[in-house]
């Protein structure tokens, strides 16, 4: 935007630049006043300078903020002030970090004060310690609080609010007690930002003795809202929360979404939808929580109802919706509300709504879909470096093009390990061992640091492309050189290693020799083995073992029956497969499924429930007539 002055009023007036003040927006209008002030000498003129700081310093505009710091370095910085002189432009600078993009400049701002001999006020302070809060800096934070120390504002409760508050998001709960305990004066903020730190890191009983001990006159909403969050999130504590509830003196549309919150995290249904319905207002946070709850239970069509009943929604209860179908694997319909999102201009999908997304296309293998979506991700500018990269990574793979997985990942220039966990992973699924075992190598060389999931992808790979020597390396090196100590799914991955690869009797000492006890899923493995290379000494304990843990596993059943009949052992598979019987014990069908037009078309073991059953079993059995050697494939 151009904008202009009123040509009226004399060349030496500051009006024509005062009007201008208010509505620019760019650079462009930066550089028009800039040039007004220096072709007219205003640049000199300190009250129309501060006018242009006190003004532009505030503002969401970048430009408008860049140009009130350089007035001020230039214009105000360094000159001769008098003593006791309000430090409020200095504090307008300070605050334009300290609230901004770079907080951390703020502290550089503070000293720069100190060392120019400006005054400073208890704003110049609270600024400081804003920004040092926002970054974690707890060492430059306790400066500022020597510093306090040794000034008469040092004792003021609003500075040493500031501070508690600076201990408590930078995890000192210690610190800020100590300074809370030895406060002269403490008012309703003192109280409520030490229960609440306490309530966010889960310290609910120190925060209940805060709270019992606070002055009936200092609690307000914000006192009884903290403590109804912090003890909701557990069921024990659900039903002090539902005393406090009860005894407030007033409640907002925290204090009854709060209580709704905490009875879907403990899957009591029946009270949050007595909750809901008692609410004198609600919002799309009310809303959205009954969706989450009901969806957490499987009663997705009840979630879908309330969804359609909302007055309005926002992008977070749409995400809900979509988490729910999630959830409940109704992938498709999630996908529907995505494209619904995209159709109504109002709503804009968010990193969230992307992420939900891209694992609905991921578990249906819409290749397509996923390919349109990662159109979408790159015009509207989405960020790669964290989560969504990840899932964008992992979709690909899924989708079966490891092509497009590695060129995403490739493409990401701030990598973190999760990147690495993703592609590695999925050229484990792809069969691409080698590949996957030179990442992990690379991995080694750029410093990576690789954890527990790293290994669980590598493992897999060497598992998939049987590197016997190179499973056992990563796996030593985990131990060893990373210092990480396996868990039940790396020794899983060794035990298949191993098996797949026919060293059943090693499979069987390295199962022995875990430091944990072995689950089902170990046993199972090691039993697959013995049945894949007709190991009966081993197999048969190992099977019987199994079904000693978990008697209502068809699955072992089926391992033990089949192994009795490979050695043509007929009767005892007979017997095994009475024993099911007996125990109504059933074997889970195998599914294939294949996407076609964006359809999911899904078949079982001697399906006949497809509409197209009959051409189907018409090609099959015509590829059979013309190779014999596909004839299987019907069956």
């Amino acid at each position: 935007m151009l904008v202009s002055a009123n040509s009226n009023q004399p060349w030496n007036s500051t009006y024509p630049t005062l009007i201008l003040l208010p509505k620019s927006r760019t650079l462009r209008d930066v550089n028009q006043i800039h040039a007004r002030l220096i072709t007219t000498g205003f640049i000199n003129n300190p009250s129309l300078t501060t006018r242009i700081i006190l003004n532009f310093a505030s503002s969401s505009h970048k430009p408008l903020v860049e140009f009130a710091r350089y007035v001020f370095m230039s214009r105000h910085f360094g000159r001769k002030r008098r003593k006791q002189e309000n430090p409020f432009l200095w504090n307008a600078i300070i605050k334009s970090f300290s609230h901004g993009d770079d907080p951390k400049e703020a502290f550089v701002m503070f000293n720069l004060m100190l060392e120019n001999g400006a005054c400073v006020d208890k704003f110049s302070f609270s600024l400081v310690l804003k920004a040092c809060s926002r970054l974690g800096l707890v060492k430059e934070g306790m400066q500022v609080h020597g510093l306090l120390g040794k000034m008469e504002i040092g004792s003021d409760v609003f500075l040493q609010n500031c501070l508690m508050c600076l201990y408590l998001r930078c995890g000192c709960l210690g610190i800020a007690r100590q300074l809370f305990d030895g406060m002269m004066n403490r008012d309703s903020v003192s109280f409520n930002s030490m229960i609440d730190g306490y309530v966010k890191h889960g310290m609910v009983k120190a925060a209940r003795e805060l709270f019992d001990v606070m002055p009936m006159e200092q609690k307000n909403l914000i006192s009884w809202n903290s403590m109804i969050s912090g003890n909701a999130r557990s069921e024990e504590g659900l039903r002090f929360a539902w005393e406090l509830f009860e005894e407030m003196p007033n409640r907002d549309l925290i204090s009854w979404n709060s209580m709704i919150d905490g009875c879907v995290k403990c899957g009591k249904m029946e009270d949050a939808h007595h909750l809901f319905n008692r609410m004198p207002e609600r919002d799309v946070v009310s809303w959205a929580n009954m969706v989450v709850g009901y969806a957490r239970l499987g009663e997705i069509d009840i979630a879908r109802d309330l969804f359609d009943e909302m007055p309005e929604r926002d992008v977070i209860s749409c995400n809900a919706m979509m988490a729910g179908y999630v959830q409940n694997g109704h992938f498709m319909e999630a996908l529907k509300i995505f494209h619904d999102m995209l159709s109504r201009k109002e709503l804009f999908p968010d990193n969230t709504t992307l992420l939900i997304t891209l694992s609905a296309i991921a578990q249906l293998g819409h290749f397509d879909e996923g390919v349109a979506v990662h159109c979408y991700i790159e015009e509207q500018g989405f960020s790669l470096s964290e989560k969504l990269g990840v899932a964008l990574i992992d979709m690909y793979a899924k989708c079966g093009s490891i092509d497009n997985a590695f060129s995403v990942f490739e493409d990401i220039e701030d990598k973190s390990i999760d990147h690495w966990n993703a592609i590695v992973g999925g050229l484990a699924i792809h069969g691409l061992g080698e590949v996957a075992f030179e990442l992990f190598i690379e991995m080694e060389k750029l410093f990576v640091k690789p954890d527990d999931i790293t290994f669980i992808g590598v493992l897999n790979a060497c598992n998939h492309a049987g590197l016997v020597k190179e499973g056992l390396m990563c796996f030593e090196l985990m131990r060893r050189v990373h210092k990480l100590e396996p868990k039940l799914q790396h020794y899983g991955c060794m035990v298949d290693i191993l098996g797949r690869a026919g060293h059943v009797e090693e499979a069987k000492k390295f199962v022995e020799k875990m430091p944990i006890e072995p689950n089902d899923v170990v046993w199972r493995t090691l039993l697959s083995a013995c049945r894949n290379y007709e190991n009966f000494t081993i197999g048969e304990p190992v099977a019987k073992h199994l079904i000693s843990l978990d008697s209502y596993s068809p699955s072992s059943y089926v391992l033990l029956s089949n192994l009795y009949a490979g050695f043509g052992m007929w009767n005892d598979a007979y017997q095994v497969r009475m024993m099911m019987k007996q125990r109504d014990l059933k074997k889970i069908p195998g599914c294939s499924q294949i996407e076609l037009e964006g359809n999911v078309h899904k078949f079982f073991v001697s399906d006949k429930s497809h509409p197209q059953v009959r051409e189907i079993y018409s090609i099959l059995d015509s590829l059979s007539t013309l190779n014999p050697e596909v004839s299987y494939c019907k069956h």
